[in-house]
């Protein structure tokens, strides 16, 4: 047989256990009522949590009885429990018939047959969050050991449940931080984080439908003019109002992010054809068709579309998101506030004519093409450490060519390879003239390498013939790779890469933050460097972007790799992310792309008085 003492002991242990668990507040009081009556002689036990205005929080009792006598002290505002929470002090009543304390609640609980009560506050420090209540239906007082019995285990069920308190609390700012971090504070819409974690799913639904996938890119014609004329005020309500009517046209499944000021995104999944991917444009179109209203102005504004659409079995990733913007940049750009579609199998290249890919292959033969070289600067001392090389192309009747259109025309040819080796020639040749000047530290350039070219014919050895030809150390040279391509690609992209490390070259993953990021893919992929995109570098000061870039800077020097920041734009930015211990960086804070022999004009190795830019 257990004795008494061994019961205590079992019911102490197992709400000592409930400090390391997750039970639910509630549950540990239905617990303890539970259990308290197999210790003491009582007939029943109850709890309640109080708050500092009297109300109920939580209530329990080990039967109807108990949870009546519980509800009659929250009912009158009156009775040993309420006494007991407000002095702090164990409250006796042997014989409820005599004690006068309690005027309306003596009476009333002692016609449901009550006829002793016992109370122990549940003492938080120097106040109490409730009382543990111990009824008996005969008269008659506990004994001094029974007493103490019934004050510990008040005392131990007090410490549960402020532990609980606390894990319920936290979770709660948990729950809240994370819906933050995934919205705009603006609008309520998800964010670009949520948008490319939702990009992913749809990719994963998409595997096992047969269904199409269409992403909108829309950005808002002259919308600088309405916080020029109107102020900020009535732009940030104008863009609220925008997102409102966005919602109004979702489907169950549909997405619609804001990822920066003007600029929003749809991803509609599960649609039947292309036909109804067009349709859903044309109602994110028509959106725009009434003014908006205001603070008291009728507004009318139109927006620029742009559409990417794949079928089914195609991947769903960020570069739908890519597609969509050069396709809505080319509309906003030749005739503004229309929609521009980017077809199922094509990409940004819908409105380009059909002999484009002939035309780059004469423009490297004419060398039409040339490379800008963005400085990317050491945080420590504010000196350029390296350049980026950024294609251009300048066509004599389109103007300047996006490097996405260059880059996508010549991975549907052969020219990809072509375009690649020049840019790697072009670079490590201009490397070495930097290289050996009297004024210029030797430095490094990254070359952005594209997917196709990585995996297609021998890169390996067009890597090594470059390096070799122009005569540079390898390790100067860094070889740029989005993320995706990096988690995504085959093992032989993987061995390519391996080769190249083993060569002495370095690799970056490019835009970390635009894809579906996971910090553990930095433990597995084989790179040197990690990109931050500035897609998370505009929110950075006091947003939650800073708890992603801090995140990925510790790990990745955890790791042994250098952290370089894209983007910074302003001092501010610049501070934080010397503030968040950031290798290097880049932006137009610091400079523009710009040419050869403006970089060789100018002496790299100066610092920068208190990071104000001597690189516009």
């Amino acid at each position: 047989m257990i004795n008494e003492e061994e019961r205590l002991a079992v019911v102490l242990r197992e709400f000592a256990r409930t400090l390391t668990t997750d039970f639910p507040i509630q549950g540990i009081v239905d617990h303890l009522v539970g259990r308290i009556v197999e210790v003491l002689p009582v007939t029943g036990a109850g709890v309640t949590l109080i708050s500092h205005d009297l109300s109920p929080k939580y209530v329990s009792a080990s039967n109807a009885a108990a949870l009546g006598f519980e509800q009659l002290q929250s009912k009158y505002g009156e009775g040993p429990g309420i006494l007991a929470y407000q002095s702090g002090e164990s409250v006796a009543v042997p014989d409820l018939l005599l004690d006068e304390r309690f005027p309306v609640f003596g009476p009333a609980a002692r016609a449901e047959g009550l006829a002793a009560v016992f109370t122990f506050p549940l003492r938080h420090g120097d106040g109490c969050i409730g009382a543990l209540d111990l009824y008996r239906e005969t008269a008659g007082p506990l004994s001094v050991h029974e007493m103490i019995t019934a004050e510990t285990m008040a005392d131990v069920v007090s410490a549960c449940l402020i532990n609980a308190q606390a894990r319920e609390r936290a979770d709660m700012a948990s729950a809240a931080y994370l819906y933050d971090s995934l919205h705009d504070p603006l609008t309520d819409l998800p964010n670009r984080t949520l948008l490319l974690d939702r990009l992913y799913e749809a990719n994963l639904r998409a595997k096992r439908s047969r269904l199409y996938t269409s992403v909108y890119f829309v950005d808002l014609d002259r919308f600088k003019l309405v916080n020029d004329h109107h102020g900020h005020h009535v732009g940030d309500q104008l863009l609220i109002a925008v997102a409102r009517r966005f919602s109004n046209i979702l489907g169950v499944e549909d997405t619609v992010a804001r990822i920066s000021g003007d600029e929003f995104v749809f991803l509609c999944e599960a649609l039947p054809d292309p036909i109804e991917a067009k349709n859903i444009g044309g109602r994110i179109e028509r959106v725009f068709d009434r003014p908006f209203v205001v603070d008291g102005l009728r507004l009318s504004i139109s927006a620029s579309i742009g559409m990417a659409v794949v079928g089914p079995g195609e991947e769903v990733s960020a570069e739908l998101i890519a597609h969509a913007d050069t396709a809505m940049y080319l509309i906003k750009r030749h005739r503004g506030g229309r929609r521009h579609v980017v077809g199922q199998v094509d990409s940004a290249l819908s409105s380009l004519p059909l002999n484009f890919e002939q035309e780059i292959g004469d423009a490297l033969e004419k060398d039409e093409l040339q490379i800008a070289y963005q400085p990317i600067v050491r945080m420590s001392d504010n000196v350029m450490s390296g350049v980026e090389a950024l294609l251009r192309w300048d066509h004599p009747t389109r103007g300047r060519i996006s490097p996405l259109i260059i880059v996508g025309a010549a991975e549907r040819s052969s020219l990809i390879n072509l375009v690649g080796e020049w840019v790697l020639e072009r670079s490590c040749a201009v490397l070495r003239r930097w290289g050996t000047g009297d004024r210029l530290a030797p430095i490094g350039i990254a070359v952005n390498v594209s997917a196709r070219q990585l995996v297609s014919g021998d890169f390996f050895g067009t890597v090594e013939h470059a390096v070799s030809r122009a005569g540079i150390d390898p390790t100067r040279l860094v070889l740029e790779m989005t993320e995706n391509l990096l988690i995504e690609d085959s093992d032989r992209a993987m061995k390519v890469l391996t080769d190249l490390r083993r060569f002495g070259v370095r690799i970056a993953v490019d835009d970390f933050g635009t894809g579906y990021s996971s910090l553990s893919y930095l433990t597995r992929l084989p790179i040197d460097i990690v990109k931050i995109d500035q897609s998370l570098i505009a929110g950075i000061a006091g947003g939650p972007e800073a708890v992603v870039v801090s995140a990925v800077t510790n790990l990745a020097h955890e790791l042994g790799m250098v952290v370089v920041v894209e983007g910074i734009e302003s001092q501010e930015q610049h501070d934080e992310i010397v503030r968040m211990g950031c290798d290097y960086a880049q932006g137009y804070h610091f400079a523009v792309p710009m040419s050869e022999s403006e970089i060789m004009e100018s002496d790299w190795s100066l610092p920068l008085p208190n990071g104000a830019s001597q690189f516009r």
